[in-house]
This record gives C-alpha cells, structure tokens and sequence, in this order.
C-alpha cells in the first residue's frame, strides 16, 4: 500500500487524557478531540486554517483542501494522507497497534509533526510511546543547516513560540520547559520522517495570527517553521 500523490491536505489527532484511541483528523478549519471515548469539536481551534493554510496555498500549486475528515490509526486511514500533525502529544498513550501502524506509514514515506507540548513531564509520556513507535532509532536536535529550515524561508533565527496563554502570563514557556527544541527522528537515508516541536505551540500561533493580543513576531514564526515542515514533508 502506497502513499497518495501529494497534496497539500494538512492533518491533526488531539489526544486527550491519554486516551487509548487517538483519531489523527484532516485539518484545516478544525481540529477534532478525542474524549472519553467521543469524538468532539475543539471549539478554540476554528479560525486555524486560513493564516496556516494561506501560507501554504501561496508557496505550493496544489489545491489546499478546506473541511474535516477522521483518519483511524487503528484502520489504516493514514495511508491515504501525507502530513499528520499532533498537538498534545504529551498525555497521549499510544498502543502497540497504533505504535506500528505510525511506523509503517512512517517508513513508507509519511512524514508526522508533533506540536504543544511542554515540560520534563509531558517530554517523558511522549517518549515513552514514542519508543514504542521507533525503539531502534534515536530523538535527536535538529541541526539549524538541515533542509527543513530552509526549504522555503531561512529558519536559523528561531525562538520559542508560545500558546495564547502568553496574553495573559507574558510568559513564553510552560511548566519548566524554558527553552525550545526542534527534534526528529530520520529514515534510513537521512529523511526527517519526525519533526518535534517540543516547548512551544505553533498550533496556537496560527490560531491566533489575527487576534491583536497575540504578537505578530510569535504567529510569523509559527506560520514560517509551519509552511517550512509541510514544503519539506511534500519534497522529500
């Protein structure tokens, strides 16, 4: 079984209390949430597509596809996708299933983006499925010369980016997680199959790219490294 012909169709599963069954789900107007065993709006996250989704629409000759729809881990739907994105990923608790699936579309060609998670805590539960998924292959820092950061814009300058909480803590970490990391894990040929944004939260960068509380220099990051990782994942 092989990938479809790439578009620029972009993908989200939002674990929640590391619940069992995660839906990874196509994105872009909205995100679905995954409670107690239901699947549920995320009410927060409507206005994420257009600032994100823009960005990609104007740099790629594809089509950016608006609407929502599940992709089950547990039946193979992600075949039939090229970018995943996860948010959360540090209450998620993925089963041995679930763990082999991500790997086979990993090596076959999938490319996976993990966003919004912070702290010792929330790294140690996302490591610990994570170990599941690849127990042979190492996290590690992206180096800031990796094509990802360069793909389209030149990314050498980052910094953290935080949540919307930033509004009201001007703080732009959460728990302890100070300082940023950009972390992956690569295939065999030296492909960034696993991007990690670890201590910051793009997703909310791209949300509230037109909320005037939010500053513009933290959405323009978001959206940059954002567009970066889906050019990336479409061309390698």
């Amino acid at each position: 079984m092989g990938l479809r012909p790439p578009d620029v169709s972009v993908h989200v599963w939002r674990p929640r209390a590391r619940t069992r069954r995660l839906r990874p789900v196509w994105w872009p107007l909205r995100r679905l949430g995954l409670d107690a065993g239901a699947l549920q709006l995320d009410h927060r996250l409507s206005a994420v597509g257009p600032p994100f989704l823009g960005g990609v629409a104007a740099l790629d000759a594809h089509t950016c596809a608006v609407g929502e729809q599940p992709v089950n881990l547990d039946e193979g739907d992600q075949y039939d996708w090229p970018w995943l994105y996860a948010v959360e990923v540090g209450h998620w608790d993925l089963t041995d299933a679930q763990a082999k699936a991500i790997r086979e579309y990993l090596l076959r060609g999938g490319f996976f983006m993990c966003d919004d998670f912070h702290g010792t805590e929330e790294w140690e539960v996302f490591t610990r499925s994570m170990q599941r998924v690849f127990p042979d292959r190492a996290i590690v820092e992206i180096d800031s010369k990796d094509p990802i950061f360069h793909t389209i814009y030149n990314l050498d300058d980052r910094f953290q980016v935080p949540g919307e909480q930033y509004v009201r803590s001007h703080r732009t970490y959460e728990y302890d997680g100070f300082v940023p990391h950009w972390r992956g894990i690569y295939d065999d040929k030296g492909r960034l199959m696993v991007a990690i944004c670890f201590d910051m939260d793009l997703g909310d960068s791209w949300e509230h790219a037109d909320n005037p509380q939010y500053p513009e220099k933290f959405s323009g990051m978001g959206i940059r490294i954002g567009v970066n990782y889906v050019m990336y994942s479409m061309t390698h």
